[in-house]
């Protein structure tokens, strides 16, 4: 019962500063946010188990991008108009670059941020240039596994500035961003806060 209190107690202030970090940016804002919490997870996604036993496998299996084929990706030969159509399609703001289509060939990430940074404002046409020419490559590429603790998961994230981290279990298996992040303590908050009212109430014994 105390465990996510406990968390958010040691992982607060960080959780606030990652927050802050992303959301200030620019390209969301905390009405954003809180209007994607809402519509995105209107009821409880993950069961009540504490911050601490929970892992990048629950927030997968909460997206529902735990099973085959749910990994929104792209090659590298790509051209980044088709890649910011294909994020446009599915609601995403990152890709997976893959080496032909091999889903054990990570070759890097791909933006919104690179996109606006790379393209929109030094005004490159899109409809020539390839993903590999603005991507993340490889080799500077941060990844978790389906075991990473979620803390951890934010921890990574707040020390390298970023807000979309692939999943690597030999494969690519799923993206997970800051925003999953925040919604997984949010709803683990909020059903503790229900459990807690049931304490009070007296309904257990």
């Amino acid at each position: 019962m105390q465990g996510i209190t406990k968390a958010l107690r040691l992982h607060g202030r960080q959780l606030r500063h990652t927050v802050l970090q992303h959301m200030n940016k620019g390209i969301f804002s905390w009405a954003t946010l809180i209007s994607r919490i809402q519509s995105e997870s209107p009821t409880v996604i993950i069961p009540h188990m504490g911050l601490e036993n929970i892992t990048v496998s629950q927030i997968l299996e909460a997206k529902g991008e735990a099973e085959a084929g749910a990994v929104y990706w792209c090659d590298t030969s790509n051209l980044v108009h088709e890649a910011v159509k294909h994020m446009t399609a599915h609601n995403v703001g990152a890709l997976v670059v893959l080496k032909s289509g091999d889903m054990k060939q990570l070759a890097g990430i791909v933006t919104e941020r690179d996109f606006a940074r790379k393209i929109l404002l030094p005004r490159r046409p899109s409809e020539e240039i390839r993903v590999e020419d603005i991507m993340t490559e490889e080799d500077k590429l941060i990844t978790v596994s389906t075991s990473t603790n979620i803390l951890r998961a934010m921890e990574v994230m707040t020390d390298k500035h970023i807000r979309h981290v692939p999943v690597f279990d030999e494969k690519v298996v799923g993206m997970i961003s800051i925003g999953d992040v925040v919604r997984a303590i949010v709803d683990q908050q909020h059903q503790e806060v229900k459990q807690l009212k049931k304490y009070i109430r007296g309904d257990y014994y």
